[in-house]
């Protein structure tokens, strides 16, 4: 008997279901005796004993439909090591409930937080194998991340729509894309949605320069622009501050901006006279159907990762690096960020088709 569990933790994403089934359909083809234990709402379930043992039909029509079916939940990393409200220490019972269950392996879907509490669980002795789920595609050690192209698809949409109202009215129209510490979402669709200026976290803006492009465009006789801005983007000044100083001044600022994209909007309507909408597609980003080139990179995920477990190959992520799945070791993996570049060539691409970037 093979016991596997499944745990997706952290938020959900398009594609999470395709890749379950893709480790699943792989075990099942080579074992007649396999038992896949579902783990339900990400770590909390391993820590609280939450499970159902789950049959080959439940990984049957599961390929297109977004979200998780044995659910998830955020379990900050930093408060793994501390005891839950009734004393439990959460590390051990994580490691009683998989030994209690008899499980061979635990294959965790997750972000970033949820790798480094995968590495903790490795170098606790368990046997574990990760898949690098988050529509921000910051993880470290895999080209591409599943969920990510379905959100830049959607973000795109969102972007798409907005164009012919912005042309209809000569707005300035603001699309927030999801993305706190890192731009890669926002960048994708920026690009792909034909935005004029796009502001990432990872490059500090200067909003005179933002007014200029807008002013740029304004003497071409282009009469509305667009800026897609990432939610953690940020002001070169905001940039220069202590993080107490940036804490303090962001809760002060949160009393009268909902986000970064009214504090934008605000400076732009004031400065330039020109009406400013927002638009914030929000968490429809993680919604909705996986697109097909999802669907394929989860399956081919999976499958590599039921192959680890089928050779006993533990202590990995699976990742994609140049079109081909590779095991990455999780302690290279955990607590590293995969940022956009400045100075990359994506970067200085975008600029040569006129997008600023406020810099």
């Amino acid at each position: 008997m093979k016991r596997v569990g499944f745990l997706t933790s952290g938020g959900d994403c398009q594609s999470l279901n395709a890749t379950m089934r893709g480790v699943a359909k792989t075990l099942y083809q080579k074992y007649d005796d396999v038992e896949i234990y579902g783990i339900l709402e990400g770590y909390k379930g391993l820590i609280y004993g939450n499970y159902r043992v789950m049959k080959s039909s439940d990984f049957s029509g599961i390929l297109t439909e977004g979200g998780t079916i044995i659910g998830t939940s955020r379990q900050p990393f930093k408060k793994m090591r501390e005891p839950d409200e009734n004393g439990l220490d959460k590390v051990q019972a994580m490691k009683d409930n998989y030994k209690q269950w008899g499980l061979d392996c635990l294959v965790i879907l997750g972000g970033n937080g949820t790798h480094k509490t995968a590495n903790m669980l490795s170098e606790e002795g368990l046997n574990v194998v990760t898949l690098p789920k988050t529509i921000d595609n910051d993880i470290w050690g895999t080209d591409i991340t599943f969920g990510f192209q379905s959100a830049v698809n959607l973000a795109t949409n969102a972007i798409d729509c907005i164009h012919t109202t912005a042309a209809s009215h000569g707005r300035v129209f603001i699309v927030e894309v999801m993305g706190h510490k890192v731009g890669w979402l926002t960048l994708h669709a920026g690009i792909a949605g034909g935005a004029d200026i796009i502001l990432l976290p990872e490059i500090p803006y200067d909003i005179n320069i933002v007014i200029d492009a807008l002013d740029k465009r304004n003497k071409q006789g282009k009469k509305f622009s667009i800026l897609a801005v990432a939610e953690g983007a940020i002001s070169k000044e905001d940039a220069a501050l202590s993080k107490k100083q940036l804490k303090a001044k962001m809760k002060k600022e949160e009393k009268v901006f909902p986000s970064i994209s009214y504090q934008i909007g605000q400076q732009i309507q004031e400065r330039t006279g020109q009406e400013v909408r927002i638009t914030v597609p929000g968490h429809t980003q993680r919604g909705g159907a996986p697109c097909p080139y999802d669907r394929v990179i989860s399956s081919r995920l999976g499958a590599a990762a039921a192959r680890l477990i089928i050779e006993e190959r533990y202590g990995y992520m699976v990742g994609f690096r140049n079109n081909e799945i590779i095991p990455v070791p999780l302690n290279e993996v955990a607590g590293r960020l995969k940022t956009v570049n400045p100075d990359s060539s994506i970067i200085r691409e975008a600029q040569g088709l006129g997008i600023s970037f406020g810099i």
